[in-house]
């Protein structure tokens, strides 16, 4: 029952989350550097120190503001989120305003307006342009900071972070930076609950009041306006926001790489596939000599589709979805190279062998000359596409300002892009790309599976890592099975633990209620599920909208045939569906595991604990059942879906009802999906007609 709970659930889930197909149509031939002519910006400067440049454009009825506050990046420390805090709170109304009207008005007008630490962006129809641009500065100089607002902000900040705590993108993404820069460097820290916990109302009300302020502020208009009219308006609407007292926190510094090459490996038993991260700190700035070199060098390592990482390990060798690199710049000389992908388990060393063979490539052999004017072509192309964009303009007029380039470098652009040459790309490459020398490798995955491959295949050295990036000795990920247990034994001390054979043998029906947490939704849907043994079984997801109830999702199973129901739509069981439904033997399956089924296989860390592992077999079909050593109870079951990726469900917070423990947390880490159980009924009273 627990596996069409789950892919039913996956299945609203693709449902909700409609992912846009990538299209691979055939590249065009290039043809002549398109000219770029980016409209010189008129600049004025008020009192209070806001620098403004405007840029005329009367092709359409529309104008757009880019507010951008050129602070230097800040160690927030013990408070590290104080800034996320504050960026969240900005925007929802002002003090002469409130939230909803606020919030109302700009939609009744069709526009946007967005406030956050950095800055803001507004658009809008000429039409409603003064209102807007009212709103914006309103909300800016006379921000509504409640500390209602900021609680509801730190919860769901909290909230975020216990749904990522077993996220491997979530876990990569921290270590890699904390480990590459120190996790007490502003680009190195990270946000954790203690962290969050450290911050008051008061705090953000400083931060405010010492990094909100116009002094180092930079609004960029561009759009159908009149220079003298929108100076006018500006000054007045703008004017009022008070300056502040100077603030100038220390520049960040470029962290020394390793000495040699190493493997950093943090271990996440949950998880089905690694993340690899080959990467080294790099000095690379937009008025560089290199810049535009690197950008096309990346490009070709790993830039895309037509990367020699994607070439390899996606096409060649099929470990992946994808592998891509980056090659950060930064204005004060601080950023990373990284090249990796998201791997199966049982290829990781295999890849990283691939990764590295791909970077040594590009620093060792001239690139193809049709593979090096295709990338030039393309970056052309989607240079063009972006300067379409209102906020990229902005973008573009502040960065030349900021990092000290040339009036006419964005002018220049695809002139320089297109006279990269093979040469450049080598040479660039073995610049910026650390391997063989001070490169680390950072890899994120199950332990049991990867960390002995590593050590043995790839040749570097192997250190370990926490989830939040402190050494730690090597785990131990697969400890001897003591001599004579079995799989029947471990089955046994399972169902003892949950409350023995006759208690559970007792239940013919069971009800179970639960609240729904899906990512990216903006409601959690309440799920009953019901069950009658052997193998008769419903559920319905439905969500409270305007105080009516929605059935989002509904599915039946009576013993002999089903349906699934989803947004009104009713499909039959396929003879397959109905095959699984009635291979189901009962409400608790470890009761009906004949002995050449299980099999056990080692002792693996399941968030930490040691658990049994034991292999399913049913059929064709194989699972795998993780079962606390100390506890006896499930903990964890591994299984493949229809597209053969392997799903972990986890189980916790096992509570006692009526002396049988169930679990009340079920979580699928790869989906963030979580499922909080509300109320359990054992042998309530149920119909034929319930399914």
């Amino acid at each position: 029952m627990k596996r069409r709970i789950i892919l039913l659930i996956s299945a609203l889930i693709i449902s909700i989350n409609v992912n846009a197909q990538l299209d691979r149509s055939i590249q065009p031939k290039g043809g002549p550097t398109p000219k770029i002519k980016l409209e010189k910006p008129q600049e004025f400067k008020l009192k209070n120190g806001v620098k403004v440049l405007v840029v005329e454009n009367h092709k359409l009825p529309r104008v757009a503001y880019s507010l951008s506050i050129d602070n230097r990046p800040i160690i927030e420390g013990d408070k590290a989120g104080v800034t996320s805090l504050l960026g969240s709170i900005l925007g929802n109304g002002t003090t002469t305003i409130s939230k909803d009207e606020f919030n109302e008005e700009i939609d009744f007008l069709g526009a946007s307006l967005n406030i956050g630490f950095s800055g803001g962006f507004a658009s809008t129809l000429t039409r409603n342009n003064e209102r807007v641009i009212e709103l914006m500065a309103d909300a800016v100089i006379n921000p509504l900071l409640s500390e209602e607002e900021f609680n509801k902000e730190k919860d769901k900040l909290i909230e975020a972070l216990k749904a990522d705590k077993k996220s491997l993108d979530a876990i990569a993404s921290r270590v890699g930076s904390a480990l590459s820069y120190g996790k007490n460097h502003a680009y190195g820290e990270f946000i954790t609950e203690e962290t969050l916990n450290n911050i008051t109302f008061e705090d953000v009300l400083e931060y405010h009041e010492k990094y909100f302020k116009p002094n180092n502020s930079y609004l960029v208009v561009i759009g159908d306006v009149n220079y003298k009219e929108i100076k006018s308006l500006i000054s007045e609407k703008f004017g009022a926001w008070k300056k502040g007292k100077s603030h100038t926190d220390p520049l960040p510094e470029l962290t020394a790489n390793v000495n040699l090459t190493e493997i950093n490996f943090i271990d996440l038993p949950t998880a089905t596939q690694s993340s690899i991260s080959v990467t080294n700190n790099v000095d690379l700035k937009m008025n560089d000599e290199d810049y535009h070199a690197a950008l096309i060098t990346n490009n070709i390592l790993g830039g895309g589709g037509e990367g020699y990482l994607f070439k390899n390990l996606r096409e060649d060798k099929g470990y992946t979805y994808g592998a891509y690199s980056s090659l950060g710049s930064s204005r004060y000389g601080v950023s990373r190279f990284t090249a990796g992908a998201k791997v199966r388990n049982v290829v990781t060393d295999s890849a990283v062998v691939e990764i590295i063979k791909e970077i040594n490539r590009i620093k060792t052999e001239n690139v193809d000359a049709e593979l090096l004017k295709n990338a030039k072509a393309k970056y052309v192309g989607n240079f063009i596409r972006r300067i379409e964009n209102p906020q990229v303009g902005a973008k573009y007029a502040v960065d030349i300002k900021l990092n000290d380039l040339p009036k006419d470098f964005y002018e220049t652009y695809l002139e320089k892009i297109n006279a990269v040459s093979a040469e450049d790309v080598k040479r660039v490459a073995n610049k910026y790309f650390n391997y063989p020398n001070g490169t680390r490798i950072i890899v994120v995955g199950k332990g049991s599976d990867v960390a002995d491959n590593l050590s043995e295949n790839v040749g570097w050295p192997v250190t370990y890592f926490d989830h939040y990036a402190n050494s730690i000795a090597k785990p131990v990920f697969n400890k001897a099975i003591p001599e004579g247990l079995t799989a029947s034994q471990v089955m046994n001390n399972y169902i003892d633990a949950v409350g023995g054979r006759d208690l559970l043998e007792s239940v013919n029906t069971l009800v179970f209620k639960a609240e729904v947490t899906i990512p990216g939704a903006p409601f959690r849907p309440q799920m009953t599920i019901k069950q009658m043994a052997p193998n008769k079984s419903s559920t319905k997801m439905e969500v409270n909208m305007n105080g009516q109830k929605m059935t989002l999702m509904k599915s039946s199973f009576d013993g002999e045939t089903g349906y699934i129901e989803q947004q009104g739509q009713r499909k039959a069981m396929d003879e397959k569906e109905i095959d699984k439904a009635k291979a189901v033997k009962g409400i608790f399956e470890e009761l009906y595991y004949s002995e050449d089924e299980i099999e056990l296989m080692s002792i693996n860390s399941i968030d930490f604990k040691d658990a049994y592992k034991v292999k399913i077999t049913e059929g064709e079909k194989v699972s795998y059942r993780y079962y606390g050593v100390d506890s006896g109870l499930l903990l964890s079951v591994e299984e493949q879906d229809d597209n053969n990726n392997i799903v972990s469900t986890n189980y916790g917070d096992y509570r006692d009802i009526d002396g049988i423990k169930f679990p009340f947390s079920t979580e699928i880490p790869s989906q963030k999906l979580e499922l909080n159980v509300t109320e359990i009924l054992i042998n309530e009273e149920l119909k034929d007609s319930d399914f």
